[in-house]
């Protein structure tokens, strides 16, 4: 599975994208299971955040889903954060 996150917005604007692939890693169950989770509360559109807040993309396998601060459930904030943390 591949899982891509893109972060934009935020006071100074900038965009940041990584990507984990799950393929070969000892925990791809448990990335799976969180990302069908984030998955399943995302919205098919942009939705319109807050000023400088972060708005994000959340591609996992080609399908994207999009949500933003502060309405970000514990599993987008903590899938986005793995992402981010873990990925190139």
């Amino acid at each position: 599975m591949r899982i891509q996150v893109k972060r934009t917005g935020g006071f100074a604007g900038i965009e940041r994208h990584a990507e984990v692939d799950t393929t070969a890693r000892p925990d791809a169950q448990e990335w799976h299971d969180l990302a069908e989770r984030a998955e399943a509360d995302g919205r098919g559109t942009p939705p319109i955040g807050v000023p400088d807040g972060f708005n994000y993309q959340i591609t996992i396998d080609g399908r994207t889903v999009y949500c933003s601060d502060p309405r970000l459930t514990e599993e987008q904030r903590k899938l986005i954060s793995r992402v981010l943390k873990e990925g190139s």
